[in-house]
């Protein structure tokens, strides 16, 4: 990506970066089998249906859509996507093995579930009709690169639809300053300005808002 600065630099570098990923992929990895009922995946279900909306809305008209589900966790929203897109063909992509297995078994010959990096998305240029992120940008150390992977294999026209934590100012800035001693692997909760900034270096039109106290809908069309 030479088009914009790699701010993993200013997170500490490569090996920084790659520690968080460790810690995601660990943190992940041990979640998995509980992580459709237990209370670490309540903040992602909640927003499934505020996603499948935006999905439905952003794909009416398109004929056999092509939906990139970036960081897939076990498949649950991928599984509400087939069921709400029947004609769609999905692509799921996840840090953690352990979620992927698990995402495989679930959806099974419905869609490709591949093992990868967000911020190195191993698709064509202009692959995707849709792509949802469900409460997992704020894990990316470096999220100008992820965000500019999505935009890249967006079709032209193509719409990215994702929700994510959220706080108000001070617990924001209070959580931001804990996280770099955490051990899930988060880096950071994005006010409205900073995603808009983020996705704006790329997207035509990003549109924020907010849902309930702790989380954000953001879209952006290409």
């Amino acid at each position: 990506m030479d088009e914009r600065k790699d701010r993993s630099a200013d997170r500490g570098g490569a090996s920084a970066s790659e520690q968080l990923k460790a810690r995601s992929r660990a943190a992940f990895n041990e979640q998995a089998a509980t992580y459709d009922e237990g209370m670490q995946g309540s903040h992602a279900r909640a927003l499934y249906p505020y996603i499948l909306e935006e999905a439905k809305r952003s794909l009416a008209g398109v004929c056999t859509p092509h939906v990139l589900d970036v960081g897939c966790g076990t498949g649950a929203l991928s599984e509400q996507l087939l069921a709400a897109l029947p004609d769609c063909r999905l692509t799921g992509i996840d840090l953690s093995s352990a979620m992927v297995e698990r995402a495989r078994i679930r959806l099974a010959a419905r869609a490709e579930v591949i093992e990868g990096d967000a911020e190195r998305l191993p698709f064509r240029d202009e692959s995707f009709d849709l792509v949802v992120c469900n409460d997992s940008f704020h894990h990316y150390p470096d999220p100008d690169r992820a965000a500019f992977q999505m935009w890249r294999v967006l079709h032209r026209g193509g719409t990215l639809v994702m929700g994510d934590t959220w706080q108000p100012a001070p617990a924001r800035s209070i959580m931001n300053a804990w996280m770099p001693f955490a051990h899930e692997g988060d880096v950071r909760i994005y006010s409205e300005a900073e995603l808009r900034s983020i996705l704006g270096t790329w997207f035509q039109h990003v549109d924020w808002r907010r849902i309930g106290t702790t989380a954000c809908l953001v879209t952006a069309c290409k």
